[in-house]
C-alpha cells in the first residue's frame, strides 16, 4: 500500500496540490493545464459572478441544477462553474484562492483548513452515497484482508473505508490501498477487475454493482454513521464571505430552492442534468440519486464532521481535528429567516 508520512500538500504536489494556501493573495504559479480553465468570464453587466468548483456525484445535484437554471440570477448573481481535471485540483484552485466557493467533500475541506487557508463551511450539498463495493466473494471486512482496495486520497470516500475497518478491528495496512484521480476511473478500475473493492458516490457505485457480476455492498455508510451522514459541504473562501455575504447567500438560497425542486419533482431534475452532468441513464439516476440525497441545511452534521476529523488525524492528513469556527451558519440562517415558507416546505434539514 501508499505509506502516509503526514505531509499532506508535499505529498499531493505530484498530483498538482500546492504546498502554500493559506494566502488568498499569494502569487501562484499554475499548471498550463489549471490556468487555462482562469480565462475571464464574459462581463454579465450588473451581475456578481461567483466562480466555484464542484464534484461529480450526485452531492453537487442542487449545485447543478441551481447552474443549470439559474437560479441566482433572480438575486443578481452569475454562478460560473471551473472544471477541474482531477478530484485532487478542486481542492487546489480552491485552496489557492482562485475561486470563491467550493462544493467539496467535508475531509478535503479539513485539509485546506488545517493547512490555514482562509475557508468557511457554510452550507451543505449532499447526505449519505458514499458506498464500500467489493467483488464477488467479498462479503465482510474481514475478507478485505489482502485485497486492493480503490479510492480518492483525503476524500470522504477514504475516510469511510477507514472507518468500516477500524470498527472491524482493522486498519489500511491489512489492504492494498490504491489512489486514482476521477470518478470514471474509479468505477472502470473496479469494473475492469483492477482492484478488488473500491468507495465510490453515486452514481457510480450504481454502476459498478450493476456492471460486475456478482459485486456486493458492504456498507452504504450508515451501518458506520448513521442514517443522515454528511458528505459533501458548501465551503466558502472568508475574504469574499466579508467582502461579498449577499452573493454567499443568493448561493445558498439557490441551493434551498434547487433542493425543493428536487423534492418536489425529481424526474425533472434528473432530466436536466442527466446526460450534462451525469454521464448515465435516467433509470440509473433515479435510483442512484434517491440514495445520495440533497440537503443544504446541514448545522446537525457539524458535530459529525468534527468527530471524522480524528479519523483524519489519524491517517495523517491533519494535524489538528476542526472545531466550530470552521463553521459559519450565520448566511445560512440568514437566509432561512428570509424564506422561511421555502425553508419550512423542505423535507431533509437540520431543524
Amino acid at each position: 500500500m501508499c505509506e502516509r508520512d503526514g505531509l499532506f500538500f508535499q505529498r499531493f504536489s505530484r498530483r498538482g496540490l500546492l504546498r502554500t494556501m493559506g494566502s488568498a493573495g499569494a502569487a501562484i504559479a499554475l499548471p498550463g493545464h489549471l490556468a487555462a480553465l482562469m480565462a475571464p468570464a464574459a462581463a454579465a453587466g450588473a451581475m456578481t459572478t461567483v466562480k466555484a468548483t464542484h464534484g461529480s456525484g450526485f452531492c453537487n445535484l442542487g449545485m447543478f441544477l441551481a447552474h443549470e437554471r439559474k437560479l441566482t440570477e433572480a438575486d443578481g448573481v452569475t454562478l460560473d462553474f471551473v472544471v477541474t481535471p482531477s478530484n485532487a485540483e478542486i481542492t487546489t484552485m480552491f485552496g489557492a484562492g482562485l475561486v470563491d466557493m467550493s462544493m467539496i467533500p467535508y475531509s478535503n475541506f479539513m485539509t485546506l483548513y488545517d493547512a490555514g487557508a482562509p475557508v468557511k463551511i457554510v452550507a451543505g450539498g449532499g447526505v449519505q452515497g458514499c458506498m464500500i463495493v467489493a467483488r464477488e466473494g467479498i462479503r465482510s471486512a474481514a475478507d478485505l484482508k489482502g485485497k486492493t482496495l480503490g479510492t480518492f486520497q483525503a476524500d470522504t470516500l477514504e475516510v469511510l473505508p477507514f472507518d468500516y475497518l477500524k470498527k472491524a478491528g482493522l486498519t489500511f495496512r491489512d489492504l492494498d490501498v490504491r489512489y486514482l484521480d476521477t470518478s470514471p476511473e474509479l468505477a472502470q478500475a473496479f469494473i475492469a477487475g483492477a482492484v478488488d473493492a473500491i468507495c465510490h458516490i453515486e452514481p457510480y457505485a450504481t454502476q459498478c454493482l450493476q456492471s460486475r457480476k456478482g459485486a456486493t455492498l458492504l456498507s452504504d455508510g450508515t451501518d458506520v454513521y448513521g442514517a443522515g451522514y454528511s458528505d459533501c459541504v458548501l465551503a466558502a473562501r472568508t475574504p469574499f464571505i466579508e467582502k461579498n455575504p449577499a452573493a454567499v447567500r443568493a448561493v445558498i438560497k439557490a441551493l434551498f430552492t434547487a433542493q425543493a425542486q428536487i423534492e418536489s419533482d425529481r424526474d425533472a431534475a434528473l432530466k436536466d442534468t442527466v446526460g450534462s452532468y451525469y454521464k448515465t441513464t435516467m433509470a440509473a439516476a433515479v435510483d442512484a440519486s434517491a440514495k445520495q440525497p440533497v440537503c443544504t441545511d446541514q448545522r446537525n452534521q457539524t458535530d459529525f464532521i468534527i468527530a471524522r476529523g480524528q479519523s483524519m488525524k489519524e491517517m495523517g492528513y491533519v494535524k489538528t481535528a476542526p472545531g466550530r469556527d470552521a463553521f459559519d451558519w450565520s448566511l445560512l440562517e440568514q437566509v432561512i429567516a428570509a424564506n422561511r415558507p421555502l425553508y419550512d416546505g423542505l423535507k431533509l434539514k437540520s431543524a
